[in-house]
C-alpha cells in the first residue's frame, strides 16, 4: 500500500501523498482511507484534480453514498454530487449555503444516522475567504476535564434547521422564511455520543437549540461554551482551498464551517457524502 500520511497537527489532519494516481482506486485504499479518517477526522489530498466520476469512485470504496439533498444543485450527470457555490445562477435559494458560515455538523436534523464522512472537491477557489475550518469533536471531548465529562453524560441537547439558520433568519426572503426554517425533523441527540467502538465525542454545533431540562440561559451557554472549547486550535484546523484540492472529513466526529466569502468570487465545491452506520446515542 503506497498512499502515505502526514499529520498536520497534533490532535487533527493529515495530508495524504502518494506516487501513482491509480492507487487511489483500489479497494485497498479504500480501507487505508477510511481507516485513517476515523483516526485523524479530516484527510487532505492537495490539487489532485478529481473528476465526478473519479470523485464517486472514492466515495463508493470508502462506504455507500448517500445524497442529503433534494434536487437543486446537483450536477446533471450524476445527482448525488452536489454542487456548494453562492453563483444565482446554480443555486437561486442560497439559504443553506449561508448557513454553513457557522459551525455545524451534517445531517443531525434527518431521519437516518447523520453520515460517517463529507467529501469536498475544489473546483473555483476564491481569491479571498471560503476556507473550510473543522473542529474535532471526538479531541474535544477527549480533552474536557473528567469532572467536565461527568456533568455531560445524560443531557440532550434539541436540534433543528431553524436553530442553525437563525444567525441569518433576516436574511431569507420574508416569502419564504417560514418554509426554509421549517424544514427537516427537530431532534434530540444526547450531548456525548458513544460510538460503536467506544469513542466519545460531542454532538453540537449551531442545530443545537437548548439541553433539555436546563433554562433556554443556562442551556445556550453551556452549548456555546463547548463549541468554543471545540473550535481551539488545539483541536482545529483551517484549509485554505487551491483549485483541485479534495477533502474527506469524519462528520460523525468533527464540526466544520466556511469562512465567508461574496458569491461574485465564483467559489464551488463538488460535495458527496458516505452514509452513517451508526445512530446517535
Amino acid at each position: 500500500m503506497a498512499l502515505r500520511f502526514e499529520d498536520i497537527k497534533p490532535h487533527i489532519g493529515s495530508r495524504v501523498v502518494f506516487d501513482d494516481r491509480a492507487e487511489l482506486f483500489t479497494p485497498e485504499a479504500g480501507k487505508a482511507i477510511r481507516s485513517k479518517v476515523e483516526e485523524r477526522t479530516v484527510l487532505v489530498f492537495p490539487q489532485i484534480g478529481l473528476t465526478d466520476e473519479e470523485q464517486l469512485r472514492i466515495t463508493e470504496l470508502i462506504g455507500e453514498r448517500v445524497r442529503l439533498t433534494a434536487r437543486n444543485n446537483v450536477q446533471e450527470t450524476d445527482e448525488d454530487v452536489y454542487q456548494v457555490t453562492l453563483d444565482p445562477k446554480i443555486n437561486p435559494q442560497p439559504e443553506y449555503v449561508l448557513g454553513t458560515f457557522f459551525w455545524h455538523m451534517d445531517g443531525i436534523t434527518v431521519d437516518m444516522p447523520p453520515p460517517f464522512a463529507t467529501l469536498l472537491s475544489c473546483r473555483i477557489a476564491p481569491a479571498k475567504g471560503g476556507e473550510t475550518e473543522f473542529a474535532s469533536t471526538y479531541a474535544a471531548y477527549e480533552g474536557l476535564p473528567d469532572e467536565e465529562k461527568q456533568d455531560l453524560e445524560g443531557l440532550r441537547a434539541v436540534h433543528s434547521v431553524k436553530a442553525s439558520l437563525s444567525p441569518i433568519a433576516d436574511a431569507i426572503p420574508e416569502k419564504h422564511r417560514d418554509r426554509v426554517l421549517g424544514i427537516g425533523l427537530i431532534k434530540d441527540h444526547p450531548l456525548v455520543w458513544t460510538h460503536e467502538s467506544g469513542r466519545k465525542s460531542l454532538v453540537i454545533g449551531t442545530t443545537a437549540d437548548h439541553i433539555q431540562g436546563m433554562s433556554i440561559p443556562a442551556g445556550r451557554a453551556m452549548l456555546i461554551r463547548l463549541q468554543e472549547w471545540a473550535a481551539q486550535p488545539d483541536f482545529s484546523l483551517r484549509h485554505k482551498w487551491s483549485e483541485g484540492d479534495f477533502v474527506i472529513w469524519d462528520n460523525t466526529g468533527a464540526m466544520h464551517r466556511a469562512i465567508p466569502y461574496e458569491h461574485s468570487t465564483g467559489r464551488m465545491m463538488h460535495r458527496t457524502s458516505i452514509a452513517g452506520t451508526e445512530a446517535v446515542q
